[in-house]
């Protein structure tokens, strides 16, 4: 177990404990040694026995105990219980944004309510804002927070939507000489809601058959036909957010996502993989005769690939990525497919975070594996003083920081073969009124700013895109991190002016960030290609929190070439010679 998985499950402990108003000094007990162990960096505690658990700040005996014998068995029986004792209907509440366990359990007790389609029901008719310490604010939020929630049944991000695809396939490349995946997989979209592969066979009835052999996809008959097989995943863990050790409480159930695997003949396997592979939109493009690219798909012609496909429709080969039907070949007409940003292009990695804040790794352990990948430059940029929840550095901090990046940079430059250097960054909170967190005398001390918003998300268009605009404004500000804030399919991001947002960053020469975390992607590859009309580069930055993030930028990278992102407008794409002379010039 994970450090971060024995938190998650001790904060799961908290929560239920307060939902059904437990001793408090019990409750008290799990909340301290959580929020610690949350900041403990120094060793995986799933390696310490009790007496060495007990020496961590906040870890009483009767809680180490518990915690080894948690990390032995994968089960807390506290937790166990506790979730014996409370309808499922109401830990799926837990996913409301607004209310918390006090709330949830009130709801629970004075008005008997088990399921979120009763809490609708009541928040419609009013009764939630009677209860004391509710309102009509707080009614209205859960309203808010239940359509949001259930406009995302069904849907996946892009890195689940990926792993599911590639087990199916996996799963059943044995079988068959010809299988890919297809659709919103193929390409690379944020969220996925059907999951689709093509075989090509000369035996529909019998793929099926080797289909339904796989225990863990469960076919829909009544929607299959004799060439599509339709049906869903089972998974366990899929009824709620409960930590692993769950999973043996829960009722098997379907995971709410559509299988859809589609058969045709080996010969034009290819021809079909093209038009699963577009959308309507990119299939309905004119080619000079007046004809479509689907009807030329369909024609008689077997095809051998996609490029030969457009090299019959006499139209530019597009990728699977940015088959979506928005201008991409207009996009052609001045850019090349081989101009898109790749992994290769990269050289260097921004915006991650290292013990010094909330990381997992040491600032030495950051840097050395980013070398190890190849990256000429890290940019280290923790989380700054007012993000207290996340151990934010105070202004004593940085200074400790950048003395111990100016003592690395120089053990690297004696030893590393090639060059190699860690950037002094912060990733400094967007305040209230749209200033950056520290004065200016600390802010001028950074290589670089990633300046973002984590606080009062709850805004309008108007405060959202004033605040930002504030913040763009700032000289400081190099970077705008994550500009609306969202967490896919868990939270809408703010509402903003992404025009005149992507406008002031042009006018101040501030970089905009593709947060590339599956659950960020955020800038919104949809906007790529204005901000590269305007001059506005884009940095592709995977928000690390552990060494491992690092590949997160290939979701980045993903969705960079879906919105048409060159190598000349990545701003990381930049050797660590340009980086340099280009922060230096910005801060003068």
């Amino acid at each position: 177990m994970s450090n971060e998985e024995i938190v998650e499950i001790l904060e799961m402990t908290v929560k239920l404990l307060e939902l059904h108003n437990a001793d408090a000094f019990k409750t008290r007990a799990f909340s301290t040694a959580a929020f610690n162990l949350d900041r403990f960096k120094d060793a995986e505690i799933a390696s310490l026995p009790a007496e060495e658990l007990t020496k961590i700040q906040g870890v009483g005996k009767s809680t180490a105990v518990k915690i080894v014998q948690l990390v032995n068995t994968g089960h807390l029986p506290e937790l166990d219980e506790l979730v014996a004792q409370t309808p499922a209907g109401v830990l799926e509440m837990f996913k409301i944004k607004g209310i918390g366990p006090k709330k949830i359990g009130t709801i629970w007790r004075d008005l008997g309510i088990t399921t979120v389609e009763d809490l609708k029901t009541a928040c419609e008719n009013g009764q939630i804002a009677k209860l004391k310490g509710f309102g009509e604010g707080t009614q209205q939020k859960i309203l808010a927070s239940l359509a949001f929630l259930q406009s995302q049944v069904g849907k996946l991000r892009m890195d689940k939507g990926e792993a599911l695809a590639g087990l199916i396939l996996e799963e059943l490349q044995p079988h068959f000489a010809k299988i890919a995946i297809t659709g919103e997989v193929a390409r690379k979209c944020e969220i996925v809601e059907t999951i689709q592969l093509l075989i090509g066979t000369e035996s529909p009835v019998a793929a099926a058959r080797a289909i339904n052999e796989v225990p863990w996809l469960v076919q829909n008959e009544k929607e299959s036909s004799p060439f599509a097989w339709r049906g869903k995943i089972l998974d366990r863990s899929a009824a709620s957010d409960l930590p692993p050790q769950g999973e043996e409480i829960e009722v098997k159930k379907t995971l709410e996502i559509r299988v859809e695997i589609l058969f045709t003949t080996p010969e034009r396997f290819e021809n079909e993989r093209f038009i699963l592979d577009g959308t309507e939109a990119h299939l309905a493009q004119k080619t000079p005769t007046g004809s479509t690219l689907l009807s030329v798909a369909m024609g008689w012609s077997a095809f051998q690939s996609a490029e030969e496909i457009y090299q019959k429709a006499s139209l530019p080969f597009v990728v699977p990525e940015m088959r979506e039907g928005r201008g991409e070949f207009d996009w052609l007409t001045t850019n090349k497919n081989e101009d898109l940003i790749a992994w290769d292009d990269l050289r260097g990695i921004l915006h991650n975070h290292s013990t010094y804040s909330d990381g997992k790794h040491s600032l030495e352990q950051m840097a050395r594996f980013c070398q190890e990948l190849g990256f000429e430059y890290l940019g280290i940029a923790d989380h700054s003083q007012t993000a207290t929840y996340a151990q934010g550095l105070s202004e004593e901090r940085v200074e400790q920081q950048h003395k111990e990046i100016e003592r690395l940079n120089q053990v690297f430059a004696e030893t590393f073969p090639k060059p190699f250097k860690i950037l002094k960054g912060i990733e400094s909170d967007i305040l209230g009124t749209g200033a950056l967190d520290y004065p200016e005398e600390i802010l001028k001390t950074f290589d670089f700013v990633v300046a973002s918003v984590h606080s009062n998300l709850t805004m309008s268009l108007e405060k959202a895109t004033s605040r930002l605009l504030r913040a763009i404004e700032n000289p400081y500000t190099t970077i705008l991190g994550h500009p609306t804030g969202r967490l896919l399919l868990a939270r809408e991001g703010y509402p903003i002016d992404h025009q005149t947002i992507i406008d002031a960053c042009a006018q101040n020469g501030v970089v905009i960030e593709i947060n590339a975390s599956p659950w960020r992607l955020d800038l919104d590859w949809r906007w790529i290609r204005y901000c590269m009309e305007k001059g506005v580069m884009l940095s592709i930055n995977p928000d690390a929190h552990h060494k491992e993030g690092y590949y997160d930028m290939h979701y980045g990278i993903s969705v960079a070439r879906k919105g048409g992102l060159t190598k000349a407008m990545t701003f990381n794409a930049l050797p660590l010679n340009e980086i340099e002379s280009y922060l230096a010039k910005r801060k003068s």
